[in-house]
């Protein structure tokens, strides 16, 4: 369970670490220019050119977003490949009487990820013109990572214990509980030396919370 908490987020760091350093001076270049562009318009066209501040701007914004970048492929490498090494060490210990009724799959988990992804894409999309305001920076990436991690997780969570009714069921009542799980995911991978371990532990939590409320549902009249 310790390398499964180190592994995916090395190899995210890896990848991301790799490209950043190969294109960063490109990508510093590129993201001043939206700012000095996103400034201008902000600033009903007045002329602005305070090409220092851009970059360092455009610095920090790189770093903001390299981090729930790495967090969220590193969760993406755990929902498809520790999901269900996670699950069922959390199930022969706390659910071991919890029949397992398939409703997911290897694939479903894969189209999962990728919807997440589609996701996040179309969010960040949405929230471009927002991007123009600095005290917004720190908030955009959770609100939107919030949502992500959530989608990804609760699905492997729940593929090998819950049927496609159970599952949707579940989600839909506890939406806000899973959305603020997911934003804590978001937070905590910020903090140094925890973030290693964070999607690991949330996803654990996930996993604790989904199949309680399964069992729970299950149990009722």
């Amino acid at each position: 369970m310790l390398w499964l908490m180190l592994w995916p987020v090395l190899a995210a760091m890896f990848a991301w670490g790799l490209l950043a350093v190969v294109f960063w001076g490109q990508l510093v270049l590129w993201v001043a220019d939206l700012i000095r562009q996103w400034a201008q318009y902000a600033t009903f066209v007045v002329p602005w050119s305070a090409t220092d501040v851009a970059l360092f701007a455009a610095k920090v914004l790189i770093v903001v977003l390299l981090v729930p970048l790495i967090q969220l492929t590193a969760l993406l490498i755990l929902g498809v490949f520790g999901m269900p090494e996670m699950v069922n060490h959390v199930a022969a210990r706390r659910f071991a009487q919890l029949e397992r009724r398939h409703g997911g799959s290897f694939m479903g988990s894969v189209w999962n990820g990728l919807v997440s992804l589609g996701g996040l894409v179309m969010l960040g999309l949405l929230s471009l013109p927002l991007w123009i305001f600095p005290p917004l920076w720190p908030i955009l990436p959770v609100a939107i990572l919030g949502w992500v991690n959530q989608q990804v997780l609760r699905y492997d969570a729940l593929a090998e214990h819950a049927d496609a009714g159970e599952m949707r069921e579940i989600f839909r009542a506890n939406r806000g509980s899973l959305y603020v799980l997911g934003v804590a995911l978001a937070l905590v991978a910020y903090v140094p030396l925890l973030g290693f371990f964070a999607p690991v532990v949330v996803g654990l939590a996930f996993i604790h919370f989904l199949l309680d409320r399964l069992q729970r549902r299950r149990a009722a009249p």
